[in-house]
């Protein structure tokens, strides 16, 4: 059985830093497609080097900059990596492997492994973050939650051996300002909804999620980093509830 066509697959903005050993990992691909949002660093440069497609579409959110790209994907099968991933080389021969039978799938799944603070987390819940990474264009849909993506195959899939190796943060304060992007959505759409909240739920939603990181999940047997993405993760929660908080008085006084 020949192997069917991939398309490589990143959304990209600013993403210079990691997107070369990005591509590189993807070089096994029939085509590279990189649909941008509006760089100003060395993305498009980067990505033209690696021979890749490169459609520029400013961010619409990220299940219609799919859909956008997904229009202009011609193979049968897609890799798609955040801008921030690699393959690592277990996962990359996984997937050419893979990708010899694909008779009867819908797409492979790929653990993640994240680098927090000072070491690649192997435990807080956070690995192995099972993703499905590599899957038949036509059996595969984009689920959004806030600004939070995935796909969804709708047929049968197997787990791949090897990572996606991961540098979702270059440093604690850009880890807070995402915090409070997503809380900020998330305490809007809960608003919205009719949902309500106080001060001792925000608390109390702050705690379990500690105490879910950093105990139920292990936390703790990532050392230091385990203990600080614990608290950071208290600080979403919390925040998350406190806004929605917020929202609700506003909102009893017609603000």
């Amino acid at each position: 059985m020949a192997r069917p066509t991939v398309t490589g697959l990143v959304l990209t903005l600013n993403g210079a830093k990691y997107l070369d050993d990005c591509l590189k990992s993807l070089d096994f691909c029939d085509r590279l497609l990189v649909v941008d949002s509006g760089s100003t660093d060395a993305t498009r440069d980067i990505a033209e080097r690696h021979g890749a497609t490169v459609l520029v579409n400013p961010w619409p959110g990220p299940k219609k900059q799919f859909e956008f790209a997904f229009g202009h994907i011609g193979t049968e099968w897609v890799v798609s990596l955040d801008q921030d991933e690699i393959l690592s080389d277990e996962l990359r021969a996984s997937v050419m492997t893979a990708l010899e039978d694909t008779q009867g799938m819908s797409a492979f799944i790929c653990p993640r492994t994240s680098f927090y603070f000072d070491r690649f987390l192997r435990h807080s819940g956070w690995y192995p973050d099972l993703l499905p990474r590599v899957f038949r264009l036509a059996d595969t849909g984009v689920h959004v939650s806030g600004p939070h993506y995935g796909f969804e195959p709708r047929g049968r899939t197997r787990r791949l051996t090897g990572d996606i190796i991961h540098y979702p943060y270059e440093n604690l304060k850009q880890h807070v300002d995402k915090i409070n992007y997503y809380t900020q959505i998330a305490a809007e759409e809960m608003h919205a909804k009719g949902k309500r909240s106080g001060v001792a739920k925000a608390l109390g939603h702050g705690l379990a999620r500690f105490l879910k990181i950093y105990v139920f999940r292990r936390g703790f047997l990532d050392g230091k980093a385990g203990f600080v993405l614990a608290v950071n993760s208290f600080f979403y929660a919390f925040q998350k509830y406190i806004r929605l908080a917020e929202l609700n008085q506003k909102g009893n006084k017609g603000v």
